[in-house]
């Protein structure tokens, strides 16, 4: 044995009388540094984790004889992983103590001191102590108890005694096999449930998620109870399981026993979640390699996704057979004859023949159209999923180049329901990488920050889905423009092919929407698509992140960047689309970065430029009229409100065209009237919810300070606010205005009176006496920046009609950032206009307008180098 060594240390150093507990922490010590050294030599896991067992057998097995002499009515019996003989270094050791009578005080007090010897060696003990007739009413009551018995192994004691207990375990009367099944069925629904229902977590449960280990060990033991079967891999010769499913149940085990035993390892105790702080120290462990196109922990990622997604679809696959063909107490029901090909039992399409798809092999897409068209059909029986992936083969580039198999697929496109879940099953079983060979390349790619939840391949079928609710009443309460804007697409399938384009250039090199664009086209053109449909596909692969940008990254109060845009889109048609690809793309790429904030800056967007194309792009609205528009709602509104018209004018001479540009009537309204509000005390801080703009509004007026901006963007920083927008005016030296656009964490606005008050007290005090504002950092926050760290990227970009100078900020999401620049700026005397911040997850992406200290635009080259090196000495 592998640790024979250890074992007979042990035994050596117990007979020269040292001391035990010692002995056996060190001897166990041991064990697990000679199986992390073979395991760095990469041997073959499924030995170690049974030498690992093996080990525990002998020093259980010594141990208990030594300290339990007095209890010969009891026997030590291995449950759970450990009664498999499946053992990482710091698994829990589940043990059962079987008891043949109910024991005496001698025997109890043994009994807790052997279980307290174990704690104390340094084991992690799931314990049971109980009789044969409390196993029997125990396990009738609690499916996880008959469970555990089931993997029974014994390790000492009597065993005609522990047989008796296996008849108890696998006892007809206790558990059926159909009651067992529904029961387990129950629990792993749960299961997955509480991981999401996803096999596509960015920190998964090894053990827990979908397509984890607890799938495979659900197959075991649904399987077991019915055949009697102690390996998996002897359900081949009943007929369950073919060959290539039992390679491809062994060799995911296998692959992820290898990172749950690199986990523990690295942990130095039971970890079985593959976080963030591991997953780049096991890609250098495992050999992956970072080049141009990906980092190495999005290569270990994406081999890990594939592997639990074919274990989850197996999963699947299985349970379901085992549930239609051995437990379906109607065997027996008429089937109901969908066409020649098809037929349909219990509500599940199937095969009428075993040669379906060698003889027509169109029938590998016209399933998946068949399952959209008719509402009746629950979906697809294991027998037939199972002939579909034996048959993947079949599309190849003469299945692919036939008519009739590009007019199945469109079909499947053009069908009024159910075109995500064809396509979520057509990639679950490998047909629509099969189809569009490009595909394949996104399956199970994980992009390696906290920007996307979802795999790129599950992103872009989310973002089907979204774009397919939107045409749906129910999206009228959540997405009202969206839906009324999907009404006027002429064709939802060309959406959708954008959809399913739009990211497969990920993981490429260079600009996946450039790569996306050419394959576009190549399937546009194969499928002979009109000129005018073609560009307009491409065209929204290659700009799918156009109206994101320009909404999150621009100003979009700005007529000139809506004139630039509207000539970008240049027609209504084409802002429809681009509208509806965008918010799907946004709510499928992280849920939380849809909010009410970034709705109405992309609903506003989208009104305005339909304004400017409705308008005629030869004929722009000047900014001198938006402004006049705004001022003259303003002021006959604060005038009706009891304020002077000349008093007003004397305001407002003091504020910039930026300011009037940039701020909608019913702030000038509400800022206006804080500002002349007679007899008040600065620093003046007032909090209101913009219900325009979905977000509380933060407007303070105080005296101009070196500091002031880096001060304030602590303070609501350590708030925990996010801040979205600010704007920034200075009137004189004794008024500077900073209007703030904020939501809390969860992304809504702040409603709860308290929380207000407090916020603005907050604020007040740290204005005078700024010197006490100090940052602090969460330790969520921190672990996060330690792991995902983005480059800082900073560009400038002249705005001449406005005279001043945007400064584009790519770089890590931290908490005080804007502390961080706003200070970098007063170092250099730069003057912040306002500033739009759009941070989700790890990453920021800020855009600020600037002028220099006499409000000038900065031109010099120099002084744009200094401000970018001194703004990456300030926030690294």
């Amino acid at each position: 044995m592998l640790l024979s060594s250890c074992l007979a240390q042990i035994n050596t150093n117990l007979d020269a009388n040292k001391p035990l507990i010692p002995t056996y922490k060190q001897g166990i010590k041991s064990a697990r540094q000679i199986l992390a050294n073979h395991f760095e030599q990469k041997e073959e896991i499924r030995l170690l984790v049974r030498h690992l067992a093996d080990f525990m057998d002998q020093l259980l097995i010594q141990l208990w004889q030594n300290q339990m002499q007095e209890s010969q009515q009891m026997s030590l019996i291995a449950v759970g992983g450990y009664g498999r003989q499946e053992l990482h270094p710091f698994s829990d050791i589940d043990l059962l103590f079987l008891l043949e009578k109910e024991p005496n005080p001698a025997e109890v007090e043994a009994l807790q001191g052997f279980i307290t010897l174990l704690w104390d060696i340094g084991l992690d003990v799931g314990q049971s102590v109980r009789t044969l007739a409390e196993c029997k009413t125990e396990s009738a009551k609690d499916i996880t108890v008959i469970t555990t018995l089931m993997e029974a192994r014994l390790l000492d004691g009597n065993n005609a005694f522990f047989k008796r207990l296996k008849e108890i375990a696998f006892a007809e009367d206790i558990w059926t096999s159909h009651t067992f099944f529904k029961g387990k069925m129950t629990e792993q629904t749960a299961r997955h449930q509480r991981f999401g229902d996803s096999a596509y977590n960015l920190e998964p449960n090894i053990k827990e998620n979908p397509g984890g280990l607890r799938d495979i060990q659900m197959i075991g033991w649904v399987v077991k109870r019915h055949f009697g079967a102690d390996r998996i891999r002897d359900l081949i010769k009943v007929g369950f399981l073919t060959e290539t499913e039992y390679q491809t149940l062994a060799q995911g085990r296998d692959d992820l026993w290898r990172i749950r035993f690199a986990l523990h390892i690295l942990a130095n105790k039971r970890e079985d979640r593959l976080t963030f702080e591991y997953q780049r120290k096991l890609a250098k462990q495992f050999g992956y390699q970072s080049d141009e196109k990906n980092q190495a922990v999005e290569y270990l990622m994406q081999a890990y996704y594939r592997t639990v997604k074919s274990l989850n679809r197996l999963n699947v696959i299985l349970l379901q057979h085992f549930s239609e063909t051995l437990l379906d107490q109607n065997k027996n029901a008429i089937p109901c004859l969908i066409n020649r090909r098809f037929q349909m039992t219990k509500g599940y399409l199937e095969v009428r023949n075993k040669q379906t798809f060698i003889r027509y092999p169109l029938a590998l897409l016209e399933i998946f159209l068949l399952l959209q068209q008719d509402k009746h059909i629950k979906g697809l029986r294991a027998s037939t999923i199972r002939l579909l992936l034996a048959h993947l083969h079949l599309i190849d580039p003469q299945f692919r180049h036939s008519i009739q198999a590009k007019s199945l697929f469109m079909e499947i496109l053009r069908q009024p329901y159910g075109v995500a879940k064809s396509l979520k099953k057509m990639n679950r079983y490998g047909i629509l990488e099969r189809y569009i060979p490009d595909f394949k390349h996104i399956v199970g790619r994980m992009q390696y920050d906290l920007f996307h939840i979802y795999t790129v391949d599950e992103h872009t079928l989310v973002l089907v889905r979204n774009l397919e609710q939107f045409t749906q009443k129910l999206a009228l309460a959540s997405f009202p423009l969206a839906h009324r804007v999907s009404q006027s697409i002429p064709k939802l399938e060309l959406l959708y092919l954008a959809g399913l384009f739009h990211d497969i250039g990920k993981g490429r090199g260079g600009s996946h929407a450039d790569i996306g664009e050419k394959m576009a086209l190549t399937f546009c053109e194969a499928h002979q698509f009109s000129l005018y449909d073609t560009n307009l596909v491409r065209w929204l692969v290659k700009n799918h992140l156009l109206m994101s940008h320009v909404a999150q990254r621009q100003d979009i109060g700005d007529p000139e960047i809506i004139q630039a845009f509207a000539e970008q889109v240049a027609d209504i048609t084409r802002l429809n689309y681009l509208y509806l690809l965008t918010v799907a793309d946004i709510c499928a790429t992280n849920p939380k970065r849809w909010t009410a904030w970034v709705s109405s800056l992309m609903s506003a967007l989208y009104n305005n430029t339909k304004q400017a194309l409705q308008r005629g792009l030869t004929n722009p609205q000047p900014q001198n009229e938006l402004i006049q528009l705004k001022q003259s709602e303003a002021k006959k509104a604060l005038i009706g409100q009891g304020f002077d018209n000349q008093q007003i004018n004397l305001l407002w001479m003091r504020f910039s065209v930026d300011y009037f540009l940039h701020t909608m009537p019913d702030e000038i309204i509400w800022q206006s009237q804080t500002i002349l509000q007679p007899k008040q005390q600065r620093p003046i801080v007032k909090i209101r919810s913009n219900q325009s703009r979905q977000c509380s509004e933060i407007f303070i007026c105080s005296a101009d300070a070196r500091h002031l901006f880096a001060t304030i963007s602590t303070i609501l920083a350590n708030l925990a606010l996010n801040i979205l927008n600010a704007q920034i005016e200075t009137i004189s030296e004794d008024c500077a205005t900073n209007n703030f656009m904020v939501l809390n964490q969860e992304g809504k606005m702040i409603e709860d009176e308290n929380q207000l008050v407090q916020i603005q007290q907050q604020i007040i005090n740290g204005l005078k006496a700024p010197e006490t504002v100090k940052i602090k950092p969460s330790r969520l926050a921190v672990n996060q920046e330690k792991n995902f760290q983005s480059p800082t990227k900073i560009h400038f970009q002249q705005d001449e009609a406005n005279q001043r100078t945007i400064l584009y900020l790519t770089t890590t999401n931290k908490t005080g950032l804007l502390a961080m620049i706003g200070r970098a700026f007063a170092e250099l005397s730069i003057q912040l206009i306002s500033a739009k911040i759009s941070s989700i997850g790890n990453k920021a992406e800020n855009t600020f307008y600037i002028t220099d200290s006499e409000n000038r635009p900065i031109f010099e080259k120099t002084v744009l180098d200094k401000i970018a090196e001194t703004i990456k000495n300030n926030i690294t």
